[in-house]
């Protein structure tokens, strides 16, 4: 582990500090080429934008720029750390977004003392971008933020701890019931935690076909219930009509466990409660709230997915985030709807049931990998993530009337 702390440090800091810079696109090595990218020939796009503003898109990077925004109040799972302890994250974020879909990015700290402070501050230059990607802002401020940026930006806003980790669930979760010979529609569902990224999956599950009265979420107190009189307006929403109050009494007979909370809240015990062929995605990080190891000696019969690269299924936003961005920049989407975060799941739910390339599987360090119980999702370094979730994001962007543009003649083909 010192070794790995190590490395990481390592990593950020050599051979130049940071994981980002800016490059070129244009020549800059003669007196001609100086004067056209500044002046006196940069006054000549600064006309035809002031004629007609959606020229932006035709000479400026705009149009493949998204913006990474953050206030530093929830950082993975190390909590409210501030602006610049977040900076790292976002740096990785905007790699991310170069090296699987080739968008660029800028990294933004916002300091502020109220969500207010912070919406107006994002709302004002949010035209420099052709998309905001708000990452690590703490619940429930992370809803109020979202939703008011939406409502004000003219590009499409993306909360990805909670879209884009409910898109990745929600294609795993569909997948494993299927594996498991269970439909979405009639499973018990337990879901551990109650920030932001377990309700937006617990919303995205039910857009899928899940069932609100047979969903159980659990916050520090216990099962969420209708006789509380403590619960946020975002948390009422998954109250149940329910005398169950604890994580013993939903766990019996449940098909599914959920958790986006903490570690080892999840016992061996809890595992032999569940219904058979049962699903159990244990998401927290890095410390799983429960091991697969723990699982699977406990029963046989388990699907587990956690969050983690050195067990099987992994849940990882990367299958998310940079292709629901490139296929929305490439029609310029207005905003990311319902739509096309339901295209994105099953776009990506589709791609685990075909054939694994030998690139993914060498990448992987797997001897090989075949859809069922330790491979119900794409693994990152799919080269063919890009094209199948861009083109079916950008189909339904077109489909829901949000986007500017018409689905461009042969779209990311293969």
């Amino acid at each position: 582990m010192t070794d790995f702390k190590q490395q990481a440090l390592d990593y950020h800091q050599f051979p130049l500090p940071g994981k980002i810079s800016v490059e070129l696109t244009t020549p800059a090595e003669t007196s001609q080429d100086l004067s056209l990218a500044y002046s006196p020939g940069v006054a000549e796009p600064v006309r035809a934008i002031a004629e007609n503003p959606d020229d932006v898109y035709k000479y400026t990077g705009k149009g493949n720029t998204v913006a990474v925004i953050t206030n530093g109040t929830a950082i993975l799972g190390l909590g409210n750390l501030g602006g610049m302890a977040s900076k790292p994250v976002m740096e990785g974020k905007a790699l991310l977004f170069k090296r699987f879909a080739g968008i660029n990015s800028f990294d933004i700290e916002v300091k502020h003392k109220t969500p207010d402070e912070f919406i107006n501050t994002v709302a004002n230059i949010a035209d420099s971008f052709g998309g905001i990607n708000l990452e690590d802002i703490k619940a429930p401020e992370c809803f109020v933020i979202e939703k008011a940026l939406i409502e004000r930006c003219k590009v499409p806003v993306f909360h990805d701890d909670q879209h884009g980790t409910a898109i990745v669930t929600a294609a795993g979760m569909i997948n494993a019931l299927e594996i498991q010979g269970k439909e979405l529609r009639h499973a018990n569902i337990v879901c551990m935690g109650a920030g932001a990224a377990a309700i937006a999956c617990m919303e995205l599950l039910i857009k899928c076909g899940a069932q609100r009265e047979k969903i159980y979420m659990l916050d520090t107190k216990g099962v969420i219930h209708t006789r509380r009189d403590d619960l946020n307006e975002y948390k009422r929403l998954f109250a149940n009509n329910t005398d169950k109050r604890t994580l013993e009494q939903v766990i019996d007979g449940a098909d599914v466990f959920v958790g986006v909370s903490g570690p080892n809240l999840l016992t061996a015990e809890h595992v032999t409660m569940m219904a058979n062929n049962p699903v159990i995605f244990a998401c927290s990080n890095p410390d799983p709230e429960i091991k697969p190891e723990v699982a699977l000696a406990a029963r046989d019969d388990v699907i587990i997915a956690t969050g983690r690269s050195d067990y099987p299924n992994q849940v990882n936003n990367v299958l998310c985030f940079p292709f629901i961005f490139r296929g929305a920049l490439d029609v310029r989407a207005r905003t990311i709807n319902d739509e096309m975060k339901v295209a994105c799941v099953h776009a990506i739910r589709e791609l685990a049931k075909e054939p694994v390339t030998q690139e993914v599987v060498d990448a992987s360090c797997e001897q090989a990998l075949t859809f069922g119980k330790d491979y119900i999702i794409p693994k990152p370094m799919d080269s063919r993530l890009c094209a199948r979730v861009a083109r079916a994001v950008a189909q339904a962007a077109v489909d829901s009337g949000v986007a500017a543009l018409e689905m461009p003649e042969n779209y990311m083909q293969e």
